[in-house]
């Protein structure tokens, strides 16, 4: 019996989740970037200088930044912060247990986060682009930050600099499917401090990062769409010689 209603409460939990996941609206990632390799490089330039310091992305080596086009001699001089050797992965320094100790968990692997962040309510790379542009000031959190895309997040606004601070309005309404509870709508920011982009600017810098992100999450996206694409083609030809042959070979049958 405990067995059941230990189930039960996990359904209950799971379906409370999803509820919670579709009132969740995400911004379109502009996609051209994945294929921009100016927008990758400078992507790469981002989270070397501002995720790498904590997120490690141990599944990534340097050198594989040469298929965006990046000499190895550009990869040392600008991106090699972490090692000196550019076949080494993409390892931070930091102590797991002091990263749990500061930020309530230890960061994730970044490797395969626009991957692993997909859902029913868009691309993984949607999240990202949304999450990354949402934080906002928060004095009761320990970092002094929260997130609307993820309510609560250990992580701190490591981009403030650039976007600048912002805060959260928030309405309070009835919980459509609770009347006895009260929601706070999320309505939209308030700029307290101005940063150092724009704010156009800024989004387009988080897309070339988010960029980034997807593309090293499958580095070999672009090629396997190409191989693709091609193999379509040589089926078509061939389908279509097949199906004239077939014709030539029975056309004296009847």
């Amino acid at each position: 019996m405990k067995k059941i209603l230990a189930s039960l409460l996990a359904v209950f939990a799971l379906l409370g989740g999803a509820r919670a996941n579709t009132e969740l609206v995400l911004d379109r990632f502009p996609e051209e970037r994945v294929t921009d390799l100016a927008a990758l490089q400078n992507g790469a330039r981002l989270f070397v200088n501002y995720c790498l310091n904590c997120h490690a992305a141990a599944f990534m080596r340097y050198n594989r930044l040469r298929d965006i086009g990046l000499t190895e001699k550009q990869i040392k001089d600008n991106l090699l912060f972490a090692t000196d050797k550019v076949g080494e992965t993409m390892k931070v320094s930091m102590d797991a247990k002091d990263a749990k100790a500061w930020f309530g968990a230890t960061p994730p692997d970044l490797t395969l986060v626009a991957r692993s962040r997909a859902s029913h309510a868009g691309s993984g790379a949607d999240y990202l682009y949304t999450y990354l542009r949402s934080f906002y000031r928060d004095d009761a959190r320990p970092t002094g930050w929260n997130n609307i895309v993820f309510p609560n997040v250990g992580m701190p606004h490591v981009l403030w600099e650039l976007q600048g601070q912002r805060a959260a309005k928030f309405v309070e309404e009835q919980d459509p499917h609770d009347p006895a509870k009260k929601i706070h709508k999320f309505e939209g920011f308030e700029q307290l401090t101005d940063g150092k982009l724009k704010p156009q600017e800024f989004d387009s810098q988080m897309a070339d990062l988010v960029a980034y992100l997807q593309w090293m999450g499958e580095p070999i996206q672009g090629q396997r769409v190409r191989i693709g694409v091609g193999v379509l083609i040589f089926l078509s030809i061939f389908f279509i010689i097949a199906w004239r042959l077939n014709a030539s070979f029975w056309k004296d049958v009847k």
